[in-house]
C-alpha cells in the first residue's frame, strides 16, 4: 500500500510531465509501427513525393487536431461562444480567446512535433519524398551519371538497377537525420525559453503556485463528487414523480444557466481580486455577475487552472 501511495503521489505531483512523456512515447512507437509495417515507398517518380509527404505530414496534422479535441480548455473556450445573444468571439473577449488558443496550440503541438522528429531521424519518409522531388533530384545528381535523375526514385527500394546511385540513399538519410536533430534542438530551446519567460512573468510565487495547483485538483474532485450526488438526487426525484404521476415534493435547487456560464468560462487573473478559479471568483464576487466572466488577464503560468476536464465515465 505504501508503494502504491508513493506512485499516486508522484502521479499527482508530475501528472503534466508524465502526460507529455506518455504522449511522446506513444507517438514515437506509432511512428515506428507505421514506418516498418504500413509504409511501402512506391519507388515511382510520380508518386514518391506525394506518398512520402502524406506519411510525414498527415499524421502530424491529425495529432495536432486531436490535441485540440482532447483539451478541456478548448471546450471551455468554444462551448456557447457563438450562441445567439451571448457571442464572446469579439472585442476583449476575443483577444483573450486568441491568447488561450496560442497556449492550446503549444500543448497540442507536442505529439505532431514528436512524430516529425522521430520520422526524420528514421529517414524512411523523407527518403521516399525527396527521391521524387525534381528540385532535389537536380541538386543531388549534379556532377553524377546522366541516368541519375531517372534512377533516383528507385533508391528507397534498394533496387539493383540503381546500384551506381545507391550512395545517394546515405545522402538522403543524412539530410533527414540532420533535419530531425535540428528540429529537436529548436523544440528544446523554444521550450526552455517559453517556460523560463512564463515563470519569470508569473504573478504569484513558487510556493503559492504549488498551492494553487493542489487547490485546483481538489476543487475538481469535490465538484465532480457534489455534482454526481446532486444529479443523482434530481434524477431519482424526477423519475419517481414520473412513475407516481405526482408533482415534485420540495425543490431541488440547481444553479441557474447564468451561473453555469460564469464558472465555465476561461480563467483570467486579476491581482486586485485574487481568486483561485472561476468557481472561487463566482462565489466570492463583489461586483456584478456580468463582470465576473472576463475580469482580468490570461496568464500562461496559470493555464492549469481550467485545463482539467470532468471525467463522466462511470467508475473512473
Amino acid at each position: 500500500m505504501d508503494k502504491l501511495k508513493t506512485v499516486l503521489d508522484l502521479h499527482l505531483k508530475y501528472h503534466g510531465a508524465l502526460g507529455c512523456g506518455l504522449v511522446t512515447v506513444l507517438t514515437a512507437g506509432m511512428e515506428r509501427i507505421f514506418s516498418t509495417v504500413v509504409f511501402q515507398c512506391p519507388c515511382s517518380a510520380t508518386w514518391n513525393l506525394a506518398y512520402g509527404l502524406v506519411f510525414l505530414l498527415v499524421p502530424a496534422v491529425t495529432l495536432f487536431l486531436l490535441g485540440y479535441l482532447l483539451s478541456a480548455r478548448t471546450w471551455r473556450l468554444l462551448t456557447g461562444c457563438c450562441a445567439p445573444g451571448s457571442c464572446t468571439c469579439c472585442g476583449s473577449e476575443g483577444q483573450r480567446g486568441i491568447l488561450v488558443l496560442a497556449q492550446l496550440s503549444g500543448k497540442a503541438a507536442v505529439a505532431p512535433l514528436t512524430w516529425l522528429a522521430v520520422a526524420l531521424l528514421g529517414g524512411s519518409f523523407y527518403e521516399c519524398a525527396a527521391s521524387g522531388s525534381e528540385v532535389l533530384a537536380r541538386r543531388l545528381c549534379s556532377g553524377r551519371d546522366s541516368n541519375c535523375i531517372a534512377l533516383l526514385p528507385l533508391v528507397p527500394c534498394g533496387n539493383q538497377q540503381a546500384a551506381d546511385v545507391m550512395d545517394l540513399q546515405k545522402d538522403l538519410k543524412a539530410q533527414s537525420q540532420v533535419a530531425g536533430w535540428i528540429l529537436i534542438a529548436v523544440i528544446i530551446i523554444a521550450l526552455v525559453i517559453f517556460v523560463s519567460v512564463t515563470r519569470c512573468r508569473s504573478p504569484v510565487s513558487f510556493m503559492q503556485l504549488n498551492f494553487w495547483k493542489i487547490y485546483s485538483e481538489q476543487e475538481q474532485k469535490i465538484f465532480k463528487s457534489e455534482a454526481t450526488e446532486h444529479a443523482t438526487k434530481l434524477a431519482e426525484n424526477n423519475v419517481k414523480c414520473f412513475f407516481d404521476s405526482s408533482h415534485p415534493k420540495g425543490e431541488n435547487k440547481t444553479p441557474s444557466m447564468e451561473a453555469w456560464q460564469q464558472i465555465s468560462s476561461v480563467y483570467t487573473f486579476n491581482p486586485k481580486g485574487q481568486c483561485y478559479s472561476m468557481l472561487d471568483k463566482y462565489v466570492n464576487r463583489k461586483e456584478k455577475i456580468s463582470s465576473v466572466k472576463y475580469s482580468g488577464d490570461v496568464v500562461s503560468a496559470l493555464s492549469f487552472v481550467d485545463s482539467h476536464g470532468i471525467n463522466i465515465t462511470p467508475g473512473l
